[in-house]
């Protein structure tokens, strides 16, 4: 494991102490350092760990919580809700997004990220965590905490179930980040999230979107992750449910004895169909609503923060 020190690695900081006004989060902002993991076939896998500043110095405080991001997006779209969580946490980028390297095959599937990821949480969380996913992250998580235990205290998945539709369920998603693939201005690509229903707030939004995108040579902007420079989205080709199996993961987490929840966004991408589903074949599993759209973690960061934190039991390790 080794630290990134480039020459951008301060200013990609820059918006921690607005992130920290905004959800309300009093006192020293935590010490938060980019760390590369070095997984497979050379790759590697580069997350964000926040120490708590009273927990600065304290080499026994390892991540309490490891968040995992939706398709499209990466790490520092956690930043709001882990500084409202308080707790020592790692938000990893994705294969093929933030600063992790990209893939040869291009293949993003749950499936084939867990266990790079795994790897990499093994690495910077010594002692099991709560594993917060939203989205494809949220599926990868399921696989993790199937497949790995011993990594994985409770499983905390945001707005996302293996019943969706790639095609249908998610197809505004597959449009936003496909349908257009370079911009003139930061503000043009906002104007296009707001239309897109992702967020309201022009601020979030534009913070989110800077930290997501980079300057070409001929002045045209483009997002930094590999998924804006493919053909579709990972998923199955002409498999409407490509996820369905996903659900023997979760399941399989449960009786490894992790706590598996669902947390739902009011204004998302799950039906009540969706949610029906879950609890038919999840019965004994938690699932809590908080207002927002699918991205509640940019969008509803508080909320959120205070989701997971009475899903760990209250103070608990997670905050």
């Amino acid at each position: 494991m080794s630290e990134q020190r480039d020459d951008d690695s301060s200013d990609e900081f820059r918006f921690l102490v607005g992130d920290a006004a905004r959800v309300g989060a009093d006192g020293p902002l935590p010490a938060v350092r980019r760390v590369r993991v070095e997984v497979s076939d050379g790759r590697g896998i580069s997350g964000l760990v926040f120490t708590p500043n009273a927990q600065a110095s304290d080499a026994s405080a390892p991540p309490a919580v490891a968040a995992l991001h939706g398709a499209g997006l990466n790490a520092h779209s956690f930043d709001p809700m882990l500084l409202a969580l308080g707790a020592p946490a790692v938000a990893l980028d994705l294969p093929g997004h933030g600063r992790s390297d990209w893939r040869a095959d291009a293949d993003y599937r749950p499936g084939t990220m867990a266990s790079d990821v795994a790897a990499a949480i093994e690495r910077l969380a010594p002692q099991p965590v709560a594993l917060v996913g939203h989205s494809l992250g949220g599926l990868t998580a399921a696989i993790i905490a199937s497949e790995r235990p011993d990594l994985v205290e409770r499983l905390i998945v945001v707005d996302i179930t293996p019943g969706v539709s790639p095609a249908g369920d998610a197809g505004a998603v597959a449009e936003f980040i496909l349908g257009k693939r370079d911009y003139g201005s930061i503000e043009e690509i906002v104007d296009r999230a707001v239309e897109f229903g992702i967020g309201s707030d022009r601020t979030a939004l534009t913070r989110g979107v800077t930290l997501n995108t980079r300057l070409r040579a001929d002045g045209r902007i483009e997002w930094t992750h590999h998924l804006a420079h493919l053909d579709r989205l990972p998923a199955a080709p002409g498999d409407p449910l490509p996820y369905a199996p996903i659900w023997a993961a979760l399941e399989t987490a449960q009786e490894h004895g992790i706590p598996v929840s669902l947390v739902r966004a009011t204004r998302g991408m799950l039906t009540e169909a969706h949610v029906a589903e879950w609890r038919q074949r999840l019965p004994h599993s938690e699932i809590v609503e908080v207002a927002g759209p699918h991205n509640l973690h940019e969008a509803a960061p508080v909320e959120l923060a205070g989701a997971v934190r009475g899903l760990c039991g209250g103070g608990g390790n997670a905050g």
